[in-house]
């Protein structure tokens, strides 16, 4: 067993690799003093839990980490610039090779340290996993709400009114030419019945649309039952949530779109019902009350929301700890709808809930009494093959969406997506070789600087077909309001900018380095400063898009919120300042002027990481991948940015075809214990055992 000096000298040397964390070593020095007898393997057990916490996983699995003692730490790729000259000092593999699991299990047996479950002490042992004991606690807290309210689902269903409900189901969901199964009609009805649901499904399969009917649904309903008792009508209180502020835009957006063409004339009080449809969504951050210097929020379960209904879209985003907290703050009574992406990236911080929660939506597992209900109420029947007799609770709750609006069957996003999904690299080649008009494959050498502004120039195109960031700073310059026009005047400019900035977007995987996104983003300025687009290529200067990166509450300014850097009239003898325009959340055609100076936490938006991608959508998206293989490159990370295009992606590697099918062969694990039948959750299908190690 190694010693305690020799434990002390090895971390240390993994802190200064960058291969731990300060935190890291910081909390195991922490254990290590208030407790001295504890062993050298429960100390770097607890380095390693925390360690795996910044990685997105919720907890230590010791079994997997004894088998691919490699992925525990933070290993960069052979040659990365990153790594530090260090002393030598021993990789994971050569420490962890002589370490069995039940040895490593009798050195975790401190009860001062580690328990099996309640108590106080600061890890926790379950299953074969160590917990930091906040996040055990918070993986308790989700699993025991979604138990209780799906064994409240019965009861649910039986008090809704079938006749009503198959009236008002055939309404919202008229039939449809050539169309047999209706998945949105399903996931509707299934919704309606329990008071916690998933719909998952891919770009275009109408995850909106069903949730706005859904919507509609329960209102209709609420609104007999308040004519059938005589009373008056009272609508249900509805949320509508996202985890940032982009993503919360795109929701209110869609609804906005959506709510005037609702098919609403089979229903009763049809126009009271499409009014009290909610247009505005808010950032989960700020319907919870977030508060400044805390982690906690103003709704609790001291203190809940006052919602029958919240809806959150853009769900694979959120993290354990959030998600904790909504479950922590909504009422005994209300429901909660998660939609989402269950093949995406999970959420930056520990944890992949909706991954987890919808690892077997494909199969449906629909028991037979859940498939009668749904036949008495929606008229739908559920094919033999999505039937099982032996389904769980969780299965009668989750729907997924199986046929995608948004890419029709020639579209080459949508089959690039399908085969980076199902892991195809013979069909990813053949795309590579000979790619469809709405994608474009391109090997961009490192030192081709004519060829990498022509692609974040104009896309890749000539000027005129209106892609590339040209596009935007033209428009910025040739539609700017003259000084004395009207503070409207400036914000619909402001408005008009920043539509036009979002139609195309530079994505990357890494955040360091040439090809990660603060490289990318001081190319991206040069290239657009020689060719006379902007005025500098550093500092602050109108065009410039900032994307913040911490919340800001004093300035209600979230996380992922971007905006762009603009000239207003002000100050004496004509001259102009400078002030950053950001859209309004949820709150029509509004804009927030920001003075530079007031920002703390924001950092250039040329080039976005794919994680900071999610919730967003693009008409043209150029995803520049590095000219190595790296851990973060994955089947989730290239599947996120490729449907983050709507219309047209390019993708640019100096490393060819061959890194794409390295890359699809990868995927992201996290270890969880989330659903009791499941130790480490992958989400998507079955593969390496991996998980990236740069995330943003």
């Amino acid at each position: 067993m190694a010693a305690r000096p020799e434990m002390h000298l090895l971390l240390r040397q993994w802190r200064e690799r960058q291969w731990l964390r300060p935190l890291d070593v910081a909390f195991a020095d922490f254990l290590w003093r208030e407790v001295p007898d504890a062993s050298p393997w429960l100390i770097l057990a607890a380095a390693l839990a925390s360690h795996q916490l910044g990685r997105g996983h919720a907890c230590l699995d010791l079994a997997t980490t004894l088998a691919a003692p490699g992925q525990a730490l933070s290993l960069p790729p052979a040659g990365d610039e990153r790594l530090p000259a260090a002393g030598p000092s021993l990789r994971p593999e050569e420490v962890l090779a002589d370490l069995h699991l039940a040895e490593w299990l009798d050195a975790l047996a401190h009860p001062a340290l580690v328990a099996g479950g309640s108590g106080t002490t600061p890890l926790v042992l379950a299953d074969g996993r160590l917990y930091l004991r906040r996040y055990w606690q918070y993986e308790q807290d989700v699993r025991a709400a979604i138990e209780r309210r799906l064994a409240g689902s019965p009861q649910l269903r039986a008090a809704l009114p079938v006749a009503a409900m198959r009236a008002t189901l055939a309404a919202l969901f008229p039939p449809v030419a050539g169309e047999r199964a209706d998945w949105h009609k399903r996931a509707c009805a299934l919704a309606a019945g329990s008071a916690f649901s998933i719909i998952t499904g891919g770009p275009g399969s109408g995850k909106t649309t069903t949730v706005l009917r859904l919507v509609a649904l329960l209102q209709a309903l609420a609104f007999a039952a308040d004519a059938a008792a005589g009373q008056a009508q009272r609508p249900l209180r509805i949320r509508l949530a996202a985890p940032t502020g982009k993503a919360a835009a795109r929701l209110s957006a869609a609804i906005a779109r959506a709510r005037a063409s609702l098919p609403l004339s089979g229903v009763a009080d049809a126009e009271s019902v499409r009014a009290a449809i909610p247009e505005r969504v808010a950032t989960l951050h700020r319907l919870l009350g977030a508060r400044p210097d805390t982690r906690r929020f103003a709704h609790h379960a001291g203190n809940p929301l006052p919602v029958d209904l919240l809806v959150i879209d853009e769900a694979s985003m959120v993290d354990l700890e959030m998600m904790a907290a909504v479950f922590a703050a909504l009422p005994d009574g209300a429901r909660l709808v998660l939609l989402g992406d269950r093949d995406q990236l999970a959420s930056v911080e520990a944890g992949a809930v909706f991954g987890e929660l919808c690892r077997r939506a494909g199969g449906g597992h629909y028991l037979p009494a859940t498939c009668d209900w749904l036949g008495a109420v929606s008229g739908e029947r559920i094919t033999p093959e999505l039937v099982d007799p032996q389904g769980g609770a969780l299965d009668q709750a989750v729907v997924m969406l199986r046929h995608s609006h948004r890419f029709a069957a020639a579209s080459g996003i949508g089959r690039l997506a399908a085969a980076v999904n199902a892991g195809d690299r013979q069909r990813l080649g053949e795309l590579w070789r000979q790619p469809p008009p709405d994608l474009a494959f391109r090997e961009l050498a490192g030192d081709d600087a004519h060829a990498f502004g022509e692609l974040v120039i104009d896309g890749g195109q000539a000027p005129a077909a209106g892609s590339g960031y040209r596009h935007y700073l033209q428009l910025m310059r040739e539609q700017q309001p003259p000084r004395t026009a009207a503070a409207e005047a400036f914000a619909a400019w402001a408005r008009a900018v920043l539509a036009a900035h979002g139609e195309f977007q530079v994505l990357c995987a890494l955040r360091l380095g040439a090809w990660g996104v603060a490289g990318l983003n001081q190319r991206i300025a040069d290239a657009l400063h020689a060719a006379g687009l902007i005025r500098a290529a550093q500092g602050w200067y109108a065009g410039r898009p900032l994307l913040v990166t911490r919340n800001e509450y004093s300035l209600g300014l979230m996380n992922g919120d971007i905006g762009i850097v603009l000239e207003l009239p002000g100050g004496a003898a004509g001259e102009s300042i400078l002030r950053v325009a950001f859209p309004l959340a949820g709150e029509g055609q509004g804009i927030r002027w920001v003075l530079p100076t007031r920002l703390r936490a924001v950092e250039t938006a040329y080039a976005l990481t794919v994680h900071k991608a999610q919730g967003s959508e693009f008409a043209h998206a150029a995803l520049l991948l590095p000219d190595t293989a790296s851990p973060v490159l994955t089947r989730e990370l290239l599947y996120t940015a490729i449907t983050r295009a709507r219309s047209r992606l390019t993708l640019a590697t100096p490393a060819g075809l061959e890194l794409l099918q390295e890359a699809v062969r990868r995927r992201v694990l996290r270890a969880s214990g989330l659903l009791p039948a499941s130790a480490a959750v992958a989400t998507g299908p079955a593969a390496n055992r991996s998980r990236p190690v740069d995330a943003d």
